[in-house]
């Protein structure tokens, strides 16, 4: 049941402090300086616990940022191991900010102060920080608090949820040209690591990411088919990439020798490990005179050469992994050849006309002197 208490300072201030006490339900209580105020928390508050409405509130209460984001680190964050160590880094941000207010303490007002210090600050390597950063900081702690919300029912919202996030540029277009690409592969052919022009040929024609790559096994690969497939991607969807051309010429040549200790294609020095890609990459790009190029972007090479040979954003989507549209709309700009040639094809279908055939136009008579 709820009771008011009466309370006086030593200056004469009066205050009313409201308790509500209900079996089940740790003691609750708040001091107002109104006694009307006083009284419509105790009756909401104890409406909600009858209702059984409370009890997060509560534990918002109880546990701190600090709570949330150890269990978080250790019963969630074991199970996803992508990209774990960039979240245990945003997490270890938050707590050094938040750690020692209760949950309920966190506000969307208070997200927005540290949301504009992350953009207001450098990085270690003394940039600016990207707002595609900040955005990811966000992710990682919105997670945790969806997490607390739906599954342990710490918090009854997600603060992070009622904030906007940094707009994010339209991302690199960066990609080869043709002779960008000439010189970039013959830096690879005569490159001292024999694993490069393979590594590199296959990114330039299936867009497959880094980590898709150099984590490949040879029972991914159907050589009968001339298909990859890949189980491990960063979305968690399987998908079969298309092998064609000189990749599968190349992969070929790779799987006549094979080591039997190891099922990776492309093995480091300790065959259980893929190999070091750094170094020969880097030096195969200073040799061919690139500049403002890495590796990811030979994907969107591949995908802005899908793109110029008429291939649609879907077809585009479907090849390089993408589970919405959105990620494939800056090459839609590269279609625009292919567009105009299905626009064209269309016209001639429906208003193709045999020469010198006549019609009548506004009460004139035209005759085609050519077909168009």
């Amino acid at each position: 049941m709820a009771t008011i208490e009466v309370r006086r300072a030593d200056d004469g201030t009066v205050s009313y402090r409201a308790k509500v006490r209900l079996k089940g339900y740790p003691p609750e209580h708040a001091t107002f300086k109104r006694k009307t105020d006083a009284t419509k928390w105790a009756h909401s508050v104890e409406a909600a616990m009858r209702e059984g409405r409370y009890f997060k509130t509560a534990e918002a209460k109880k546990h701190t940022f600090a709570d949330l984001v150890d269990r978080y680190l250790k019963e969630v964050l074991p199970d996803r191991p992508k990209n774990a160590a960039n979240t245990q880094r945003h997490l270890q941000f938050w707590k050094q900010k938040l750690g020692t207010l209760a949950l309920a303490d966190i506000t969307p007002a208070l997200l927005v102060q540290l949301r504009n210090e992350l953009l207001a600050e450098t990085t270690r390597r003394n940039k600016p920080r990207s707002n595609a950063t900040v955005v990811r900081y966000l992710a990682s702690i919105s997670h945790a608090f969806t997490v607390a919300m739906k599954d342990w029912q710490w918090v009854t919202d997600n603060p992070v949820s009622k904030i906007s996030k940094p707009r994010q540029g339209r991302g690199r277009e960066r990609y080869l040209s043709d002779g960008e690409r000439e010189r970039l592969l013959a830096a690879c052919r005569t490159s001292a690591n024999r694993y490069l022009l393979p590594v590199v040929v296959l990114a330039i024609s299936t867009g497959m990411r880094r980590g898709e790559i150099m984590n490949l096994h040879w029972h991914d690969i159907d050589f009968q088919r001339g298909s990859i497939l890949l189980t491990a991607t960063k979305n968690d969807t399987s998908r079969s990439v298309p092998l064609t051309g000189l990749a599968l010429m190349l992969l070929q040549d790779l799987a006549k020798v094979r080591r039997l200790d190891t099922s990776l294609v492309f093995y480091g020095s300790l065959p259980y490990k893929p190999m070091d890609l750094k170094k020969p990459w880097e030096a195969a790009v200073r040799q061919a005179g690139l500049e403002n190029f890495r590796f990811h972007d030979l994907r969107h090479t591949a995908a802005s050469y899908l793109a110029m040979n008429g291939a649609t954003t879907v077809e585009i989507a479907a090849v390089l992994g993408h589970k919405t549209l959105q990620m494939v709309k800056r090459y839609s700009h590269l279609t625009n050849s292919h567009t105009a040639k299905v626009v064209t094809a269309m016209n001639d279908k429906i208003f193709a006309q045999s020469k010198g055939e006549t019609h009548t136009n506004n009460g004139q008579a035209v005759t085609v002197i050519d077909a168009i």
